[in-house]
């Protein structure tokens, strides 16, 4: 059991709607081709009110870094529950977030495709390098 479902008695306290996690996790697999999940994978990490896309990594050396794979977040999408809408957050050199709305003149959307259709865009190399 999860940290937050066992947090909350049993039962896990996201606010997200189960249809938009399904449709991250679907881009996230959809973004690394099969003959190369050995080596990468994109997945989605998800927290009581926000989803981070990470990009994961197998180790280089197994034997003198052992087998974990890295993972290094690439974006962020919070939910807001009242309003019903996510938000992009792009992640800096200090791995803190920031709204990419701010910056870019991108608005928080109702359909979270739009946001992952901006990641898969970045115009500015912002998410992907």
């Amino acid at each position: 059991m999860s940290e937050v479902a066992a947090a909350s008695g049993g039962a896990p306290a996201s606010t997200l709607p189960e249809l938009d996690v399904a449709r991250v996790k679907r881009w996230c697999a959809a973004r690394v081709p099969e003959r190369a999940l050995h080596q990468v994978r994109v997945e989605c990490e998800v927290a009581p009110r926000h989803l981070t896309i990470v990009e994961r990594r197998a180790p280089y050396d197994e034997e003198q870094f052992g087998p974990e794979w890295t993972s290094f977040p690439i974006a962020r999408l919070r939910y807001t529950k009242a309003r019903g809408e996510w938000s992009l957050y792009w992640r800096d050199r200090h791995m803190r977030f920031h709204a990419y709305d701010e910056r870019f003149a991108f608005a928080p959307s109702k359909d979270v495709e739009a946001l992952l259709a901006e990641v898969d865009r970045d115009p500015t190399s912002i998410f992907w390098g």
